[in-house]
């Protein structure tokens, strides 16, 4: 099947309370094995791509390899820009064909993060394509500087924000980080209780790399109906490459040094989908993030 939106297929989580996976992808073998789980645990998957890796890239390499990937298997595939900085990026992403874009204003005062996001919202609507906002900031894990409460989301400011944008979910700042944790993280569970009892939209978890399994759990019956997983695709991804290569030094084919790569992101990618209820979970959701004719 081709690409589908996030937005039925994050309403239909936030309803039976299991959360759908976003993992970021960087190259082809990462996509691959990302498909490759997500189809072996029928389950839907979000692709997403940063700026940063649209620029090292390129959009419409990535969006075509997106597209050859969800035509490839019988799952929902969603290709998502995570962590958009600006309207520019949004527009161009929405023209090159993505089905559901980030916006995130967070490191701007209230009132500036909210009109971008609605200006984005419009754009995006125009298209059928959902939008997802940030609300307090989730910080990178070295910034321990950041990490206080008054950088987490205020309930019924999410709430306000929601109403006053238009956006479509709403990644909630209650204790992640991104990147590697330096020691156990401790989650606002009851902040985000409240949060999900105020906002009308499904909720976002970033950060999710590294959390205890219990705490993964205890946020998704909580309210998060989407996690987000980079950094713990690209650790196992590089170990394996190196191990591989110090076991097979002559070796120059990359056709073979890649599979152990792919083989370990696959195995995150299917323990990952299992942890947060969305496997099996494909039939369910096959026809609810239709792209508009």
């Amino acid at each position: 099947m081709g690409l589908v939106t996030s937005k039925g297929l994050l309403e239909a989580a936030r309803d039976k309370q299991y959360a759908v996976c976003g993992f970021a992808f960087h190259n082809l073998e990462l996509l691959q094995a990302v498909v490759a789980g997500a189809e072996r645990m029928r389950a839907p998957v979000i692709l997403q791509t940063t700026p940063a890796t649209i620029e090292a890239v390129g959009l419409n390499y990535l969006v075509h390899l997106a597209r050859a990937a969800a035509e490839s298997v019988s799952v929902p595939v969603v290709l998502h820009l995570d962590h958009g900085r600006d309207y520019e990026t949004a527009l161009r992403c929405l023209r090159a064909g993505y089905t559901s874009i980030m916006i995130d204003g967070s490191r701007l005062p209230w009132e500036e993060n909210a009109a971008l996001v609605k200006k984005v919202t419009e754009a995006a609507h125009a298209v059928g394509v959902p939008v997802e906002a940030e609300l307090g900031r989730v910080p990178d894990a070295a910034d321990v500087s950041t990490t206080a409460e008054d950088t987490y989301t205020d309930p019924f400011e999410a709430a306000r924000f929601v109403a006053e944008t238009g956006c479509d979910s709403l990644a909630v700042a209650i204790g992640t980080a991104h990147g590697v944790y330096r020691g156990e993280p401790r989650l606002d569970l009851d902040r985000l209780a409240t949060i999900a009892r105020e906002v009308p939209v499904p909720l976002v978890l970033h950060g999710a790399s590294g959390l205890p399994n219990e705490s993964v759990r205890q946020a998704v019956a909580r309210g998060i109906a989407k996690i987000n997983i980079s950094t713990e695709l690209k650790l196992p991804y590089a170990t394996a490459l190196r191990s591989y290569l110090h076991d097979h030094p002559s070796e120059a084919d990359p056709r073979k040094y890649v599979q152990n790569g792919k083989r370990a992101v696959q195995k995150v990618v299917e323990e990952k989908l299992r942890l947060s209820g969305s496997a099996g979970r494909a039939e369910a959701t096959a026809t609810t993030g239709a792209m508009p004719k």
